[in-house]
C-alpha cells in the first residue's frame, strides 16, 4: 500500500457528521541560545458541525520569566492551491509558514534534506479507523530562516534548527508524550508515545518514531518493542527500543519554561497539555554513545488531570 501524503490536509474530506482534529506545526530553536518558537495551525471539528481553524504561537526564552503565548480562532479553514493549510490569512506550504495574529507575526522559510518520518509502523494504519490519532513529520530535521515579532519584540531567524509536524484524527490519545531534539551535527530524535483508551481499558505506553545517527535512521517503538516511561509535567525519563537500537534518555526543563494549553477533542472532552521547546535532553544510545541537546529539545505531555500545578493559557479550544 502506498505511503500517505505527508502534507495532505485531511479535514476537507471529513463528512459533516464526523468529528475531526488536525494540526500542522513548526518547532524552531536558536542554534546557540535557549530561544525557540512553536507555531500550530489547527482544525477542530465536532460531529455535525463545520470546522474552525486556530493559530497558536508560543515564544520560549530561557532568560525570561516564562513563555509568551497567543492564540486566535476563526471559521472556515482551508487547504489547496499550494497551501497545506490556511487559517484566516495565515498559511503553511512547502518551505514556508507565515501569518499574523494579535501580538504575533511570523514569516519563516524552512528546508530539510531528510525524507518524511512516518511514526506509525505500517502505511495502512494511516487509512484505518484505528489508531484514531495519525502522526507523521513531513520535515523531521529542518533549518529555518526568516523573522518573528512577538509582543513588540522582533527576532531574526537565521539557521534555527527544528522540525515540521502534522497530525490528525478522530480523537487524541488518552495520554501522550512528544519528544524532539536535533543536534548541530544533524543527529535527531523524533518520537511520540501514547496510551489509548479502548472502552474501559487504557493500553500501556506504545511508542513510534525514529532516531537518526550519522545519517542512518533507526525506527523506534512498534508492536512488541519495550517501552519504559516515568513522566511528570516538567521531566520525563524513558527507554525506547527498536529492531537494532536501545535508547535510554531524559528530558527536562524548569517549570517556568513550559506553556500550558487546553486541547479539545471532537467528542467535547479536554486534555491539559504542557510543552517546552527549550528543554534539555540527554540520550544514551547502546553501542553508539551519547546524544545531548541543550536548551533546544521539545517535551510535550498531554494528560487528563488538572492538578499538575502548571499554569494553563486562558484560551479555550474547539
Amino acid at each position: 500500500m502506498a505511503a500517505p501524503d505527508p502534507t495532505e490536509a485531511r479535514f476537507p474530506a471529513v463528512p459533516v457528521e464526523k468529528g475531526h482534529y488536525e494540526s500542522f506545526y513548526v518547532k524552531a530553536c536558536h542554534p546557540d541560545q535557549p530561544l525557540a518558537v512553536w507555531i500550530r495551525y489547527t482544525v477542530h471539528k465536532r460531529a455535525g458541525a463545520l470546522p474552525n481553524g486556530s493559530l497558536w504561537v508560543t515564544l520560549f526564552d530561557g532568560s525570561a520569566e516564562g513563555p509568551r503565548a497567543h492564540k486566535e480562532t476563526t471559521p472556515a479553514p482551508g487547504a489547496g492551491g499550494g497551501d497545506w493549510i490556511r487559517v484566516g490569512e495565515a498559511s503553511m506550504r512547502s518551505g514556508a509558514a507565515a501569518g499574523a495574529i494579535d501580538g504575533a507575526e511570523w514569516d519563516l522559510r524552512f528546508a530539510g534534506s531528510e525524507p518524511p518520518l512516518l511514526h506509525l509502523p505500517r502505511a495502512w494504519m494511516y487509512r484505518a479507523p484505528l489508531p484514531r490519532t495519525k502522526l507523521l513529520s513531513p520535515v523531521p530535521a529542518a533549518r529555518f530562516d526568516g523573522s518573528l515579532r512577538v509582543d513588540g519584540r522582533t527576532i531574526s531567524v537565521d539557521g534555527w534548527r527544528g522540525m515540521v509536524g502534522h497530525n490528525w484524527g478522530a480523537q487524541h490519545a488518552e495520554r501522550w508524550i512528544w519528544l524532539h531534539g536535533l543536534t548541530e551535527s544533524g543527529d535527531w530524535i523524533d518520537a511520540a508515545l501514547g496510551k489509548v483508551k479502548l472502552g474501559r481499558v487504557t493500553t500501556p505506553w506504545v511508542a513510534g518514531g525514529a532516531l537518526s545517527l550519522g545519517g542512518r535512521r533507526h525506527a523506534l517503538g512498534g508492536p512488541g518493542r519495550k517501552v519504559e516511561v516515568s513522566e511528570g509535567p516538567d521531566r520525563c525519563d524513558f527507554l525506547l527500543t527498536g529492531k537494532a537500537v536501545r535508547v535510554r534518555g531524559s528530558v527536562a526543563a524548569p517549570r517556568k519554561d513550559f506553556v500550558g494549553w487546553v486541547y479539545a477533542d471532537p467528542d467535547g472532552s479536554e486534555h491539559n497539555t504542557v510543552n517546552c521547546s527549550i528543554a534539555d535532553m540527554r540520550l544514551q544510545v547502546e553501542g553508539s554513545g551519547e546524544l545531548v541537546v541543550a536548551g533546544a529539545a521539545a517535551y510535550e505531555l498531554g494528560m487528563r488531570e488538572r492538578d499538575h500545578g502548571m499554569p494553563i493559557q486562558p484560551f479555550g479550544d474547539g
